[in-house]
C-alpha cells in the first residue's frame, strides 16, 4: 500500500474575481501535490471557496440577489482559473456543500462537550474585510477617506465597534499546549519566520475567542443556539476535515497546508486548538508563503495594478506561468513579477535551455538514424554526465523535500547545463560526418539526460512535460520517479520532433 499525503490550500473568499496570490498559491501547491504522487505517494488535494461570512452577506446585498446565489456565481471562477491552470485537485469544497454543514455542527458539539464553549457578550474591534478580532493592542493609526484619524488592523483594513450575544471558545487555555506543541514540532510552521511570530504572539497569552454571531444569518447555525451562527473562521478552517472525510476521516490529519502568510495566525493559534479541544490530531504543517507583487507593488484595486491571472496564462501560456512563478518566487518570501520577467526567465529556462537541449538532439536522430533511438555505449564525457545528473538529482529532492520549489528548480536547470555542456563538446554534428556509432552514442546520452530532466519537470510544467516526454519515446506507464534510471529502448521509434517551448517574442505574440 503506497504512502498517503494530504495537501490542501487556503479556500478563497469569493467576493471578488481571482488574483494572482490565488493562482500563485493553487500553482504551489499543486507542483507540491504532482511531486508527491509521481514519488509513489497516494495524494488528497483539497482547494475551494470559503462562502459565509459578513463580507458575503453585504456583498450580496449591494448585488440585490440572496447570498446563495450570489456565492453560486462567484465562486464559478475561482473553479475556471483552477481548470485552465491545470490544478489536479481531488475535490473542490465550497463551504456551502451540505456534508461540511454537517461537519461544523458535529466540530462545535466536540468543542463544546469539552468545556471549551461559553455564552457571553462581545465587545471589541473587528474587521469585516479581514473577518477577524483584534485587541486593542493589536491595532494601527490611520486615516479614512476624509483624513479623519480612524483605528485601522494590523493589515491596514478598517475596523468597528462591536458589541453582541457571542458564543466564546477558551482560547486562553490552549497557550501553554500549543506552546508545547512548538517546541516538541518545531516543523509545524513554516518557514522558520512564520514559526518565530506565532511563538511570541502565543507567548504574549492568548484571549478567548468569539464564536458566533447574532448580526446577520449567512453562515452556519450553531447547534441548539437559535440565531447564532458559526464565525466565519470556525467553518473556514473546518474545510480541512470535511475534505478529509469528516471528523474521523480517512485522510485527516493533513500533511501540509499551504496558506498565506496573512492568515498564518488562524491556521497556527486558532485551527490547532480547536482540533485540540476537539481531541482531534493535529495536522503535520502549515506554511506560510510569501506575496506575489506587480513589480515589487502590493496589488490593489484602488490602485488598478490588479493582474487577471486567467488573462495572464492566456497571453503567456500555462506553463510559461506556472515555470515563472515557481522559479523565480523563493516559496516562502514575498516575489514580484512583470511581463518582461516573465518572458526573460521562460525564454531562458525553457527555450533556451531545455527546449533547445530537447530540440537538438532530437532533430539530429530524426535527420541522421531515421528517428530511431540511439543505443547507449561509451562516449567521452558521458560518466561524468551521469555523476552530475545523479548529485543534481539528489540536490532537487532534498530541495522539495524541504518545500524548496525554486531550488529544485535551480537543480533541474543545472541538469540542463551540464547536458547541454556534455552535447556542445561532444559535437556530434561533427561525428556524423566521420564516426556516425559514436554520433549515436553522444546523442543518447543526451536524450537520456533529457528524458530524466523532463521527469523532473512535470510538477512544475506538467502539459509540455508530457509533450516532450511523448517526443522522448517515453511510455505513460513510464513516468515515475521510480522510471528515473530506465532507459527508452535502442531502437524505439520516436516521432517527428516538435518544438514544445518556442521562445517568446512580442511580435509572435
Amino acid at each position: 500500500m503506497n504512502p498517503r499525503f494530504y495537501i490542501t490550500t487556503a479556500i478563497a473568499y469569493p467576493n471578488g474575481k481571482p488574483h494572482m496570490g490565488h493562482a500563485y498559491e493553487a500553482i504551489a501547491t499543486d507542483a507540491i501535490a504532482r511531486f508527491k504522487r509521481l514519488d509513489g505517494f497516494d495524494v488528497r488535494f483539497l482547494t475551494g471557496t470559503d462562502e459565509h461570512g459578513l463580507k458575503i452577506a453585504q456583498a450580496a446585498r449591494v448585488a440585490g440577489i440572496e447570498p446563495r446565489a450570489y456565492v453560486d456565481a462567484t465562486s464559478q471562477p475561482f473553479i475556471d482559473l483552477d481548470r485552465q491552470l491545470g490544478i489536479s485537485f481531488d475535490r473542490f469544497i465550497r463551504t456551502t456543500d451540505a456534508d461540511h454543514k454537517d461537519l461544523c455542527q458535529a466540530l462545535w458539539d466536540r468543542m463544546a462537550a469539552n468545556g471549551d464553549l461559553y455564552l457571553g457578550r462581545y465587545e471589541g474591534w473587528y474587521s469585516v474585510r479581514d473577518e477577524a478580532y483584534y485587541d486593542e493592542a493589536e491595532l494601527i493609526a490611520g486615516e479614512d477617506a476624509e483624513g479623519r484619524a480612524v483605528k485601522l488592523s494590523p493589515q491596514g483594513t478598517a475596523v468597528e465597534w462591536t458589541v453582541e450575544e457571542s458564543w466564546f471558545f477558551k482560547l486562553s487555555a490552549y497557550a501553554e499546549p500549543l506552546l508545547a506543541h512548538y517546541a516538541a514540532h518545531p516543523d509545524f510552521i513554516q518557514p522558520a519566520s512564520r514559526f518565530n511570530e506565532m511563538r511570541s504572539f502565543v507567548s504574549g497569552g492568548l484571549s478567548d475567542l468569539s464564536m458566533s454571531r447574532t448580526s446577520f444569518d449567512w453562515g452556519i447555525p450553531v447547534p441548539g443556539s437559535p440565531g447564532h451562527v458559526m464565525y466565519v473562521w470556525v467553518d473556514a478552517l473546518a474545510n480541512y476535515l470535511t475534505g478529509a472525510g469528516g471528523l474521523e476521516g480517512e485522510w485527516w490529519p493533513a500533511d501540509l497546508h499551504v496558506i498565506g502568510k496573512d492568515v498564518v495566525r488562524f491556521h497556527a493559534v486558532y485551527w490547532p486548538a480547536f482540533l485540540m479541544s476537539a481531541r482531534l490530531a493535529l495536522p503535520k504543517t502549515v506554511f506560510g508563503h510569501g506575496f506575489v507583487l506587480n513589480r515589487g507593488v502590493k496589488m490593489s484595486k484602488s490602485d488598478g495594478n490588479v493582474v487577471d491571472p486567467a488573462a495572464m496564462a492566456e497571453r503567456f501560456g500555462v506553463d510559461r506561468l506556472r515555470w515563472f512563478l515557481l522559479r523565480e518566487v523563493a516559496f516562502g518570501e514575498d516575489g514580484s513579477y512583470s511581463d518582461e520577467a516573465i518572458i526573460e526567465r521562460t525564454n531562458a529556462d525553457l527555450a533556451n535551455g531545455i527546449g533547445n537541449l530537447a530540440q537538438r538532439a532530437l532533430s539530429m536522430v530524426a535527420k541522421n538514424l531515421g528517428g530511431a533511438m540511439p543505443g547507449s555505449g561509451a562516449s567521452e564525457g558521458a560518466e561524468p554526465l551521469s555523476e552530475s545528473l545523479d548529485t543534481l538529482t539528489q540536490a532537487y529532492f532534498g530541495a522539495m523535500a524541504g518545500l524548496q520549489l525554486n531550488r529544485a528548480l535551480e537543480a533541474v536547470m543545472a541538469m540542463v547545463n551540464a547536458a547541454n555542456g556534455y552535447f556542445a563538446d561532444n559535437a556530434p554534428w561533427k561525428l556524423a560526418k566521420t564516426d556516425v556509432a559514436a554520433m549515436g552514442h553522444v546523442l543518447q546520452a543526451t536524450l537520456d539526460a533529457t528524458r530524466r530532466i523532463v521527469l523532473l519537470t512535470q510538477p512544475f510544467v506538467p502539459e509540455a512535460s508530457a509533450r516532450l516526454l511523448d517526443q522522448l519515446g517515453v511510455a505513460p506507464d513510464a513516468r515515475q520517479f521510480s522510471n528515473l534510471g530506465d532507459v527508452v529502448a535502442a531502437g524505439t521509434q520516436l516521432p517527428d520532433p516538435q518544438g514544445v517551448f518556442p521562445r517568446w517574442s512580442e511580435a509572435a505574440a
